[in-house]
């Protein structure tokens, strides 16, 4: 069977996403032991060097980027370091599940920003779902409630930056390399660690056979989510491809579950829900508009 280039990115984002949240429960884990920033350099210098091998071994090393494609994985990388920081600090504070929870508003993010930024049609039906998508976002952090968290503020930080880094990725030329893109991010978030931990004046400790087992598996999935994530927003089409992000969602329940003893409450679970809805009903109208325009019909 053929795949189309949608249902590739597809499969790229559902693994892509998966990587990543097994990344984060083995990085929750790790947590305790280890200073902040020194967590985050030393799996930074194993994806670094990890994805340098297989950018070499995949001939990409000598690529020359045009000038636009090296301004816009300097602006990805900064939104990766941005969101890196935001990420991490609420995923060693609140519940795994909540975190993922808060992030499934990336496929109405994504589409919002594609719409002002890129002038991509998106109709009064699917601002009204993105409109109520957020409402189920302030569900899940209530604030001013029993419950709420100041660090599921930094989550939503964490949606900001990785909207703009995903809209970065869709404006990148086809010819530049996804080692590339995804060596130039390991990079500059490890030596934002680097930097951070000097400033912070952390104490770093020596890890422990466990310790170095957890950051090298969270090194791999963050690798693979890495090339997949990037490969996934350049191959398909935005509003196809970013509802599959709610593939993290079913995984970090699991994984808090399982490996965390986490989960989240009821109304957490009820914002879930209403974000995931209304983000698969902008699929849909996605869907559905793609199959009226070559007929002229108008996009709603």
């Amino acid at each position: 069977m053929i795949l189309s280039d949608n249902m590739r990115a597809a499969l790229m984002m559902a693994l892509s996403m998966t990587a990543f949240t097994v990344n984060d429960a083995l990085m929750k884990l790790a947590a305790p032991n280890l200073p902040f920033f020194q967590q985050i350099v030393v799996r930074g210098v194993l994806i670094t060097v990890g994805l340098f091998i297989l950018a070499a071994l995949w001939g990409h090393l000598g690529y020359r980027p045009s000038g636009k494609d090296r301004a816009l994985t300097a602006l990805r990388t900064f939104a990766e370091m941005f969101s890196t920081i935001f990420f991490l600090t609420a995923l060693f504070s609140i519940p795994l599940a909540n975190l993922s929870a808060i992030l499934q508003s990336l496929p109405l993010t994504v589409t919002l920003a594609a719409a002002i930024f890129f002038g991509e049609p998106v109709g009064w039906r699917r601002f009204v779902a993105i409109g109520i998508g957020f409402v189920g976002v302030t569900i899940i952090i209530r604030p001013g409630m029993d419950g709420f968290s100041v660090y599921s503020l930094y989550g939503v930080a964490a949606v900001i930056g990785v909207t703009f880094r995903d809209l970065a990725s869709r404006r990148l030329s086809n010819t530049i390399p996804s080692s590339r893109v995804a060596l130039s991010a390991a990079f500059g978030v490890t030596v934002m660690a680097g930097v951070g931990s000097l400033v912070m004046r952390e104490h770093w400790v020596a890890l422990t056979i466990l310790d170095w087992l957890l950051i090298s598996g969270a090194s791999v999935c963050l690798m693979a989510g890495y090339i997949s994530a990037v490969g996934a927003m350049r191959l398909g089409e935005i509003g196809f491809v970013a509802p599959f992000r709610y593939t993290s969602l079913l995984v970090a329940l699991f994984l808090g579950y399982v490996l965390l003893d986490e989960w989240p409450d009821g109304w957490t679970l009820f914002g879930a829900g209403i974000v995931v809805a209304t983000g698969l009903f902008t699929l849909y109208r996605e869907r559905k508009n793609a199959l009226k325009t070559p007929t002229g019909l108008r996009i709603r």
